[in-house]
């Protein structure tokens, strides 16, 4: 495997998509408008509410959930994995091999995606800087939930927006992004600034801005698991969707999370390529301004598509995006398994062979480090060329759902159906242009 791969991000794009471009397309956009057609037809009333939906889990199955041991477990199983990653990356070398950049890179942030939607919101169980928090409550005899102050309910999440932007930012335009400092480092603020907020504002402040806890807990509402009350609940993904918090600052965390997966497809498609290599102006400025305008483009195109309708008296319809916002979640998970599931599959068990020689002296610590890596998703270009199609389309029209949903519940009647219009259109130009990029890249 080639060094270049750590940034390659979604490996293969077009090469790997062995079917018409402009048939999946159509195929998605007709999907869309035939979902929505439907809708409009048979689902005339809210079918999803948080306070009422999904059914008690089997009581062993909560038993195991809830006993302390299991959260022990869970908890010892992250500061492992973190403290690993830490030898590594204070002890390790400045390679490539190092396995800390697979951790960073493809475990954590890609490899968050599929956990949340098995076992629901996986970061906040084993959250290394919620049991540090933790630990140093019972030493000091305080309460890990509760702060010094009151976390300002204004701020919402606007913090893990900036978080998860500053992580893409390091990622896809820090010209140095594989080097061991720059990722020392980034980890390093994160976890200073975590432990500062943990201290002030108690555990309500990984709740909200903790970017990976609030991203691993968005793509867990998709998950068959929920809580209410306290319980542990089964319930469809679709009403657990409907159970997303409604708070400032979700529109920006939606957006950042689409906004820079679109921008990774861009960065890499062949016009992209030709303008920068021609261009007299700064690489890293052009990228700069190029996914600083994805991201704020995917929020104003949501924005005006969810308010570009009636309300009722009484509606401030500058509410509207942050209530339809959860329904860009599925979208999310839909491009980020079309993107990046050759990416976690190959990269992930690159990481893990590596991982056995952290400091990259020849060691095989945890006895993986004669594994081969496996390439039988590549060897088959169709399958995985109509995996991540398909992954685009479910997810849009999961979203489309939810957005009806929730439409029927908010909107007056007389704008139930003409009122999602705009959105229908913004879904529209996301697939679109999602797809668009996908074949590109």
């Amino acid at each position: 495997m080639s060094d270049g791969q750590y940034l390659a991000h979604g490996i293969g794009g077009a090469k790997d998509l062995p079917i018409s471009p402009e048939l999946a397309i159509a195929g998605a956009v007709a999907a869309l408008t035939v979902s929505f057609t439907v809708l409009a037809l048979a689902w005339r009333k809210p079918r999803y509410d948080a306070a009422t939906s999904g059914r008690p889990a089997p009581a062993f199955l909560e038993r195991v959930v809830d006993a302390t041991a299991f959260r022990v477990v869970l908890r010892v199983l992250g500061m492992a994995v973190f403290l690993y990653g830490a030898y590594a990356a204070v002890l390790g070398q400045d390679l490539l091999t190092n396995p800390v950049f697979g951790m960073f890179y493809v475990w954590w942030w890609v490899g968050l995606v599929p956990l949340s939607l098995l076992l629901g919101p996986v970061w906040k169980a084993v959250s290394p800087v919620r049991t540090i928090n933790l630990l140093f409550a019972r030493v000091s005899g305080g309460d890990p939930d509760q702060g010094v102050f009151t976390y300002p309910e204004r701020l919402g999440v606007w913090p893990a927006a900036i978080g998860l932007y500053a992580f893409v930012w390091i990622e896809l335009v820090y010209p140095f992004s594989t080097e061991l400092g720059p990722v020392r480092l980034w980890v390093a603020t994160y976890v200073a600034v975590m432990l500062l907020g943990g201290a002030l504002f108690g555990n309500t402040f990984y709740e909200r801005a903790d970017p990976f806890e609030v991203y691993s807990s968005l793509v867990a509402k998709l998950s068959p698991w929920g809580r209410r009350d306290g319980r542990l609940l089964v319930r469809s993904p679709l009403a657990n969707l409907d159970s997303v918090t409604v708070r400032p600052g979700l529109v920006a965390v939606v957006a950042v999370l689409f906004g820079s997966t679109a921008f990774d497809s861009f960065k890499e498609s062949t016009p992209w390529v030709k303008f920068i290599q021609s261009s007299d102006v700064s690489v890293q400025l052009l990228n700069n301004l190029a996914m600083l305008s994805f991201v704020v483009g995917v929020g104003l195109i949501f924005a005006v598509g969810t308010m570009a309708t009636g309300v009722g008296p009484g509606t401030d319809r500058r509410t509207l995006p942050n209530q339809f916002a959860h329904s860009v979640v599925p979208i999310i998970v839909g491009y980020i398994v079309a993107h990046y599931l050759t990416y976690l599959v190959q990269v992930g068990q690159q990481t893990l062979i590596q991982a056995s020689d952290p400091l990259s002296k020849g060691q095989d610590l945890l006895g993986t480090g004669d594994w081969g890596v496996n390439y039988w998703l590549s060897y088959h270009p169709t399958l995985l060329a109509n995996t991540k199609v398909l992954a685009v389309v479910i997810g849009h029209v999961v979203g489309v759902v939810a957005a009806h949903d929730r439409a029927i519940r908010l909107l007056p009647k007389r704008h139930q159906l003409t009122g999602q219009l705009p959105l229908l259109l913004a879904m529209v130009a996301f697939t679109v242009g999602g797809l668009y990029l996908l074949f590109a890249a």
